[in-house]
């Protein structure tokens, strides 16, 4: 089965960012994640438009952007525009999500949604036939460097069943405190993409670190 591994920018140094990317990409990362953050959906302020479209230019790897925002679909056109490979977004912040899910298909990205811990299951259930990716966080979103939370295991394990009793192939991801102690749980429950952010970019080798992550899920294959 395969392995995504997604590093997140939000831990790498921004001043080698193009370094440090270059590094991830040569231990076999298969994504690149970026967090935008508004501080309004999230206590944070993180990244927009520039770093994508920085991004971009320094990396063909595909850019898995996951919006921690109010009205994610203001953004839509300009991240497919920038090159953006995944469009994730949160159930709460927008109103009318199966319209936002068909616009960002539309728009030739992969539509993903993304399920904080205190959000049920059923925040995807109708709309599964139009994903392509459930992100489930295993931290409450806002901040990286936080610890995994035990109960997301339990979830993943859900969301796997779901969408293997509606037939979708929907990549399952998971973000929050992952690590090459974590990982393997993750896997077993059916997690096949992981987004990690420390665990990569705050260690000294992160080339070494992705390698090791996938290693932990090919152990358990």
């Amino acid at each position: 089965m395969s392995v995504r591994i997604a590093p997140s920018v939000l831990s790498a140094d921004l001043s080698r960012l193009a370094e440090q990317v270059a590094a991830a990409a040569e231990g076999g990362a298969d994504w690149i994640h970026v967090d935008v953050m508004d501080g309004h959906f999230v206590p944070n302020l993180t990244f927009g438009a520039p770093v994508i479209r920085a991004l971009r230019k320094v990396t063909d790897l595909p850019l898995d952007v996951h919006l921690m925002v109010e009205r994610p679909e203001q953004y839509i056109e300009e991240f497919a525009e920038l090159g953006a490979a995944v469009f994730t977004f949160h159930p709460e912040a927008t109103v009318h999500v199966q319209r936002q899910l068909a616009q960002v298909r539309e728009h030739g990205m992969l539509a993903g949604l993304a399920l904080n811990p205190a959000t049920p299951l059923g925040r995807i259930e109708e709309v599964t036939d139009d994903l392509d990716l459930v992100l489930v966080m295993s931290v409450n979103p806002g901040y990286g460097g936080q610890s995994y939370i035990p109960h997301a295991t339990d979830k993943i394990a859900r969301v796997r069943a779901l969408l293997e009793r509606r037939g979708s192939a929907a990549v399952l991801e998971v973000d929050g405190g992952i690590t090459t102690a974590t990982i393997g749980e993750a896997w077993r429950a059916g997690a096949r993409a992981f987004v990690a952010g420390t665990a990569v970019f705050g260690e000294p080798d992160p080339a070494a670190a992705v390698r090791a992550l996938r290693a932990q899920c090919m152990e358990r294959a």
